[in-house]
């Protein structure tokens, strides 16, 4: 990989680090991380910066987002982290244009993809499984680069662009029955393909927009996902705030505002239930009546609704969700001699995610629940100094993927978050 930056500002961060930290190996794990995200998946050019996942040659709009996000901490001290990440969104834009409904891409039109799906591929696609995060990561990445470090200069006509393509995108998928976007993968497994040729199961109007899959990638059981719903209505808070300050569209702006009432809206009549005479926030709903009571570890999930902008840490039907989610109530949660956690479908049960940890880290005040997390995180890294997919609560040498770039990198931000670091 090719990305250039000053290694001097790496270095001085990771000294900075391993100064504030108490436990040794935390230091030592946020150097490998910290460096192999932009040793290894991360390729800079003239026009742009392409990130793929780790393991994947292929740069997902989320994972690219998360894997870069905790490099917005140096940005205002060198040119080239700053310019990397401003490389990072307008490929993102770029994306986004070419097909709002894909979730992956090829680094150049070379017509590799993960699987022949019945869907309208073309040859800058890795995979095209609609996801609502895809189009959420990187607005908010766009926004977080502008308030750190006062860069507007991806504030381009294709950003606008692509933003109105989102704003008329979730507006379509308010009401599904008149959506274009059809998905089926045959041979698989039946998380990996919607229903009803390709159409995905029946819902109702809620005011919410619809997603076929999960961040998982794991296809939605009740198509308005609350999570994916509440951080729409976050970056489309931010996208407000765009088109009027840097673009100065009051109309367009109108339109972001109107939807964003209206997801929220959906939100507070369909997504809070009650559950054991508690409100709690289900996971996914359809609007006729069915919920699941669920959370999964991909972000955005209902544990990270405070570290997406959505509600306040001490919000109380958030707390009851978590208390909730935290729980043996949470099919996903498992606990074991090594670990306990927040799992996923997408992983054999009983493997907890450190991305789970890390979000619950970060979603609380508390510095010794913190401090634990980050305490179970190296001492479960099967002695890699590298974060995993998921790991076996009762043996940590048992993992998938021996290199995910985006789990590395939120255990980097639960540390400097930890330290005060973070802002």
């Amino acid at each position: 990989m090719n990305a250039n930056y000053s290694k001097s500002v790496i270095e001085e961060l990771k000294k900075r680090v391993a100064a504030k930290s108490t436990n040794p190996r935390w230091s030592e794990v946020f150097s490998n991380c910290f460096d192999n995200t932009l040793e290894t998946t991360v390729k800079t050019t003239a026009e742009d910066t392409f990130v793929i996942t780790g393991d994947i040659p292929a740069m997902w709009l989320r994972d690219s987002s998360a894997q870069i996000k905790p490099y917005l901490a140096v940005a205002n001290e060198d040119e080239g982290i700053k310019r990397l990440i401003r490389g990072l969104v307008d490929r993102q834009i770029k994306c986004i244009l070419i097909d709002p409904y894909a979730n992956a891409f090829n680094e150049t039109e070379n017509g590799h993809c993960y699987h022949q799906d019945l869907t309208e591929m073309n040859d800058w696609i890795w995979e095209r499984k609609y996801e609502v995060d895809s189009l959420c990561y990187p607005i908010e990445l766009a926004y977080l680069l502008w308030k750190k470090t006062g860069e507007t200069a991806h504030f381009t006509n294709d950003f606008k662009q692509a933003a109105e393509t989102i704003l008329n995108l979730f507006e379509t998928e308010q009401q599904h029955e008149n959506s274009p976007y059809r998905f089926e993968r045959f041979g698989e497994r039946p998380e990996d393909t919607l229903s009803n040729n390709g159409f995905g199961e029946p819902c109702a109007y809620t005011g919410m927009t619809w997603s076929g899959f999960r961040p998982s990638d794991d296809s939605c059981t009740y198509n308005y996902l609350i999570p994916a719903n509440m951080f729409a209505v976050v970056i489309l808070g931010y996208l407000v705030e765009i088109l009027i300050n840097i673009y100065g569209d009051e109309s367009l702006a109108k339109q972001a505002e109107h939807l964003k009432q209206e997801i929220d809206n959906g939100i507070e009549k369909w997504g809070i239930v009650e559950h054991q005479g508690q409100k709690v926030y289900a996971y996914e709903v359809d609007g006729l009546g069915n919920y699941l009571l669920m959370d999964d570890a991909n972000v955005p999930s209902l544990l990270a609704a405070p570290y997406l902008g959505y509600c306040s840490i001490d919000d109380e039907i958030y707390q009851n969700t978590r208390r909730l989610i935290l729980s043996s109530q949470n099919p996903y949660y498992y606990e074991g001699t090594a670990l306990k956690g927040i799992g996923s479908e997408h992983t054999p049960k009983e493997f907890v995610w450190p991305i789970a940890l890390c979000i619950q880290g970060l979603t609380t005040n508390n510095q010794i629940e913190q401090a634990e997390l980050l305490n179970m995180l190296v001492q479960t890294d099967a002695g890699t100094n590298h974060m995993h997919e998921g790991i076996h609560v009762n043996d940590a040498n048992q993992y998938t993927r021996e290199w995910f770039s985006w789990a590395n990198m939120m255990f980097c931000e639960l540390l400097l978050k930890y330290l005060n670091r973070f802002e």
